[in-house]
């Protein structure tokens, strides 16, 4: 889809439905893969199936609000370009712009998820000191990845949107808003990452009234203001997201810095109905003596 925008309308639309019937096949090949598993797998379906789900939804529920609550936000943006004076420029930069953002988020996403799934086993099994380090570390990281991601954008202005199109008004509106995108990515990729680490506490509900405050509170009447009131236009809009991000980044960095880890493994404790406890001492200074990660057990027949 990259290098479509240079041909003409018909072969765009071609591209477009390629990529609907490539979602739609691979929907269908796991929905065949899932459905043939479940007689070998599954027993006939009972209300048992039901149980136990509140305390998975407590957690579920807010980290996919959490996540939603951001791009909705990329959404309501193209809305807001269509209401502009000549809508057409403002739309199809937004698309280039949204795409670039959606190729950045990428890299802090999965550390999101390797820092989540890290912190919560770490909590789990009461090693709160190797829980902060790895927030620590994955937070660290995220600023790494934040900074190139500025730099990117920053030296590509001029460039980037050459591949999208060759419309003069969409890549001068884009070479204006590339240098805020990259640094709302000195933002987004932290923020991202903290809420990682938040996930992985089970605290998400902490991280979606963050991207509620923030987003809602903050960035759009900031973005609104400043796109229709104050006359800055296309470029208000990512100021608006700019602000919306600082506020984010700096909330969600409090709120981790700011952990009781101690208390967040007792936790973990309580949440997995753990009753044995190990001390600091033992969990997070075993050196040598931390077992593996894999453990193979050889047992011979008599």
């Amino acid at each position: 889809m990259l290098f479509l925008g240079h041909l003409g309308d018909t072969q765009l639309a071609a591209g477009s439905l390629a990529m609907a019937f490539a979602n739609i096949t691979g929907y269908s090949v796991l929905s065949g893969l899932a459905l043939g598993l479940h007689e070998p797998t599954w027993e006939n379906p009972s209300s048992e199936c039901l149980t136990d789900w509140k305390p998975l939804l407590k957690l579920a529920a807010p980290s996919c609000v959490s996540v939603c609550l951001e791009w909705w936000w990329y959404e309501i943006m193209i809305v807001l370009c269509g209401l502009m004076v000549n809508p057409k420029p403002p739309v199809a930069s937004m698309g280039i712009l949204i795409q670039t953002t959606s190729f950045i988020y990428v890299f802090p996403s999965s550390l999101s998820f390797a820092v989540s799934t890290r912190v919560g086993n770490e909590l789990g099994a009461n090693r709160p000191y190797k829980a902060r380090l790895s927030a620590v570390v994955a937070v660290f990281v995220s600023a790494m990845m934040g900074l190139s991601a500025s730099t990117f954008a920053s030296t590509t202005k001029d460039k980037w949107a050459r591949m999208f199109t060759s419309d003069p008004e969409i890549l001068r509106l884009t070479s204006i808003a590339l240098p805020i995108l990259g640094l709302c990515e000195l933002g987004n990729c932290p923020q991202t990452v903290s809420c990682g680490v938040l996930r992985g506490s089970a605290r998400p509900t902490t991280a979606a009234n963050v991207n509620l405050g923030a987003f809602y509170l903050v960035g759009m009447p900031m973005a609104v203001g400043l796109g229709f009131y104050v006359g800055v236009g296309f470029s208000g809009l990512w100021m608006g997201l700019l602000s919306a991000q600082i506020c984010c980044a700096g909330l969600m960095l409090y709120v981790v810095g700011s952990t009781d880890w101690d208390l967040q493994a007792n936790r973990a404790q309580m949440l997995t109905c753990t009753d044995s406890r190990l001390s600091n001492d033992d969990c997070d200074n075993k050196g040598e003596e931390e077992q593996p990660l894999i453990s193979i057990t050889v047992t011979l027949a008599p």
